[in-house]
């Protein structure tokens, strides 16, 4: 049987996931990586070899923007695939670090994008910012985040009120659960204050201090969270494998982020059945279509709240929205997607030569 230059099977793909971060709990770019690397090893094995950040390769697919990929997107011989997960604009309420290291650091991971063959970003309104930053538009492609259904599912009555007795939450009470790390752009001190007006609803908010003490606005944040209403709880980070316990015990998942890009915990959650209640952002508007329910300020949301914990007709249909975004999202959708994808990047490599597009544009 002939045999590639990457050492696999000719009727297969090798494809090289580059990634590192993955220690870290409570990341949403470490969440969307899992189950990118996971649905090719499980649902397109037919078609690819996966190798997870060594191997020889056919395809070099960098998840992160680590030096070990910067240097991978430099020299490979390959095509390259850069996954953008962040932009500059993304970092404004993430961390705080002096401006100085702030546009070094966003020089490095924007050379990165500009030395790769293909970007793929989760969100299509971002498209028009790398377009910006000097990406070519046909080298741009969107796909989008997924979750996968046998990580994030429906449970019964029983399993809900376990999680909501570990946290000392009554079966009938209204839960609002918030989702991600402890950062001013999340929206957090909104979320308390928010909560502080509505005491007969208990607020749960599942995640920490990710980057500790250069969290953007980490003293104020942290002082909010230790002086929280009795009705909120921070639970600090909490491993993957237990998230779906709350989205099950809550009743919506209400994400204030003043800046995002595709939250895995909006997919994870409408993957569950729980209803969403979103700041009413442009990023969500090609990506949702418009099955939410969405606020502009405190006032709104908590009016909304309010609604959907003594309105069934708008509750009922806000569960109705959650499962039509699940299943747009489904693994087998995007499946196709990634297959498709992956096969275009491949032949064009083979028609060129078995050079790449980004060298040969150098010359």
């Amino acid at each position: 049987m002939k045999i590639s230059k990457s050492g696999e099977k000719m009727n297969k793909i090798a494809i090289r996931m580059s990634y590192t971060g993955d220690k870290i709990e409570g990341q949403g770019v470490g969440s969307a990586t899992k189950e990118q690397i996971d649905l090719i090893k499980t649902m397109c094995h037919i078609d690819f070899y996966v190798k997870e950040n060594k191997g020889k390769y056919d395809i070099f697919h960098a998840h992160t923007i680590n030096p070990r990929n910067y240097f991978g997107a430099k020299y490979s011989k390959k095509p390259v695939i850069t996954h953008v997960h962040f932009l500059p604009e993304t970092f404004e309420g993430s961390i705080k670090v002096p401006k100085p290291f702030m546009k070094l650091f966003n020089k490095y991971f924007l050379k990165i994008y500009k030395k790769s063959d293909y970007l793929v970003v989760v969100n299509p309104t971002f498209i028009k910012d790398l377009e910006a930053y000097g990406a070519k538009k046909e080298r741009i492609k969107y796909i989008p985040n997924f979750v996968s259904e046998e990580s994030f599912y429906q449970q019964d009555s029983e399993n809900k009120n376990t999680t909501r007795e570990k946290y000392g939450i009554k079966p009938d009470e209204f839960v609002v659960l918030g989702v991600g790390q402890v950062q001013t752009r999340k929206g957090v001190m909104d979320f308390i204050e928010i909560a502080s007006k509505m005491p007969h609803i208990k607020f749960v908010w599942a995640g920490g201090f990710t980057f500790g003490v250069i969290s953007d606005g980490y003293k104020e944040l942290k002082k909010a969270v230790e002086t929280a209403p009795e009705n909120v709880i921070f639970t600090d980070i909490i491993p993957r494998n237990q998230m779906n316990d709350m989205y099950n015990m809550a009743d919506i998942l209400f994400m204030p982020s003043y800046n995002e890009l595709f939250p895995m915990a909006i997919l994870e959650s409408c993957s569950v059945g729980t209803p969403l209640l979103l700041r009413d952002l442009e990023l969500y508007e090609n990506i949702l279509f418009d099955a939410y329910v969405k606020g502009s300020n405190n006032e709104e949301f908590i009016s909304l709240i309010d609604e959907l914990a003594t309105k069934k007709e708008m509750y009922h249909q806000a569960l109705v929205n959650a499962n039509k975004i699940k299943t747009y999202y489904s693994r087998e959708n995007i499946k196709k997607e990634w297959t498709n994808f992956y096969k275009e990047v491949h032949q064009e490599y083979v028609d060129n030569n078995y050079k790449r597009i980004s060298k040969l544009k150098r010359k």
